[in-house]
């Protein structure tokens, strides 16, 4: 293997096992700490971490659809999507860094929350943010890490687009 093949290979593993080992450890200590729906507010109530197991998707969405299909939405489709970006990541000459570490981000909020469906047949959900013209749903670090790598690859891809159009 060359130096740089392994060298992205590593870069790889270790955005995505980060990305994991954040949004796992954050999940063991809600769930071992706060009582479920109970509540712990900080710097004035502008954050909240409770403790709610979300079986449906982002936002709680698709939750009261039937097992079966949830199943296939929500744990097997996300599943199959991980497994082609894995795919895509290792196999992708030339793409650029930022973009390789941004498809990263998502793979390991993908794997976070897809282990959680498997395991636990829901996810942890715990952070609740309320800035007042800023409020989010109640939400976790793999949410954050699919946000920020599908924000990264938004803007990567809009910047590109503007710049070859020159």
């Amino acid at each position: 293997m060359s130096q740089i093949r392994w060298t992205k290979t590593v870069l790889i593993l270790l955005v995505i096992f980060v990305n994991i080992g954040c949004d796992q450890v954050s999940k063991h200590i809600v769930r071992d700490s706060i009582t479920p729906n109970a509540a712990i507010h900080l710097l004035s109530n502008h954050i909240t971490v409770t403790n709610v197991e979300n079986t449906g998707a982002f936002l709680s969405v698709g939750s009261s659809l039937p097992k079966m299909v949830k199943n296939i939405l929500l744990t097997l489709l996300p599943f199959v999507a991980v497994l082609f970006s894995l795919l895509y990541v290792f196999t992708k000459q030339n793409l650029p860094v930022s973009m390789l570490v941004a498809f990263c981000f998502v793979i390991g909020g993908g794997i976070g929350n897809v282990f959680d469906r498997m395991v636990y047949g829901s996810v942890t959900d715990f952070l609740h943010l309320d800035f007042a013209i800023f409020k989010t749903g109640i939400f976790n670090m793999a949410d954050l890490s699919i946000i920020a790598g599908f924000t990264m690859i938004l803007i990567q891809s809009i910047v590109k687009r503007k710049f070859v159009s020159f």
